[in-house]
């Protein structure tokens, strides 16, 4: 599992940064076999109402797809975090600021070129259920795709 570094009760940041996702795979590599490894990645991103207070703010878990509507929705600028290699935005609705954090094409495009490199046996998602094209359209011209049932 290599995601929810940002998550529902914590602050604004990306669910799954490249370098702590980095550390996390350098980490199991070193005392299990990359062949029986399978990295966990996400597949949604969170909408956090600003200002963050801890132990009170509860960000909503919404679909990849939905960020970039949302985001369209509201006139804002999707950034690109160089560091967490993950998109981001801050749009205000209804007199109320907030912050999403998600995956799109780029993002997941970096995690799988890790999990490659370190020869990982494969990836798994969570959650499945949530369309997101742009993901699989983008494995489908890396990797070989099998169904583990």
């Amino acid at each position: 599992m290599t995601y929810e570094w940002g998550y529902t009760f914590g602050p604004p940041m990306s669910v799954a940064p490249i370098n702590k996702v980095r550390e996390v795979v350098e980490y199991a590599v070193s005392e299990i076999s990359p062949s029986k490894i399978y990295m966990g990645m996400p597949n949604y991103g969170y909408d956090w109402p600003l200002p963050y207070v801890k132990g009170e703010t509860r960000a909503e878990s919404i679909s990849n797809v939905e960020a970039v509507e949302r985001a369209f929705e509201n006139n804002a600028e999707i950034m690109f975090d160089s560091l967490a290699q993950s998109p981001f935005y801050k749009y205000r609705k209804e007199g109320s600021e907030h912050e999403v954090w998600f995956e799109d094409a780029k993002s997941i495009d970096a995690k799988v070129s890790l999990a490659m490199k370190y020869n990982l046996a494969g990836l798994s998602y969570w959650n499945i259920m949530r369309p997101f094209l742009q993901n699989w359209m983008l494995l489908s011209n890396l990797v070989n795709i099998n169904k583990i049932y």
